[in-house]
């Protein structure tokens, strides 16, 4: 029984160096695998996108992020914005005669859109993540939204409360 146990013991002493050489390779790999991204459009660089800003009559900025991210995030100052979800049904209003630009906070979303758009005939300059532009020193349009006018709305009876009113003379 002795030796069973010597014995067992010495192939796990020997087979340990064997493990934690082929755990070191796996997170090896894993650091230096990237993901490749999931679209093909040709990311943007700040002075790429300053080149197109100065010709705003040739290009057309396309912000497919939600409304809420313009608001918090800021953009560029002249856009058209159709959510990521919409885009598909909004080609009509897309205008085809001008050079296309693609917005969203890191240029994934912006990035599958500009695909979509360029498979659809449209000429696309390519994508632009507003947070990496800012990075690179880029100068974002931070977007104030107004408060409620509180003391309008209790000034002012709706509709319906006037028809309440008439109802109960």
């Amino acid at each position: 029984m002795n030796k069973l146990v010597n014995f067992i013991a010495l192939i796990m002493a020997l087979s340990t160096p064997f493990v934690f050489a082929a755990d070191v390779d796996t997170n090896a790999k894993d650091q230096t695998t990237t993901k490749a991204p999931a679209f093909k459009a040709h990311v943007l660089t700040r002075s790429e996108i300053d080149a197109l800003l100065a010709k705003p009559e040739q290009v057309i900025f396309i912000d497919v992020r939600r409304p809420d991210e313009l608001t918090a995030k800021g953009g560029f100052p002249v856009y058209l914005s159709i959510q990521a979800k919409d885009l598909e049904k909004s080609l009509a209003f897309i205008p085809k005669d001008r050079t296309i630009v693609t917005v969203s906070n890191h240029a994934a979303r912006a990035g599958k859109a500009a695909d979509l758009l360029a498979s659809k005939g449209f000429k696309v300059a390519g994508a632009a993540g507003t947070e990496g532009y800012e990075a690179e020193g880029g100068t974002i349009t931070k977007i104030t939204v107004p408060a409620p006018k509180v003391a309008d709305a209790a000034a002012k009876p709706t509709d319906s409360a006037k028809l309440s009113a008439e109802a109960v003379h």
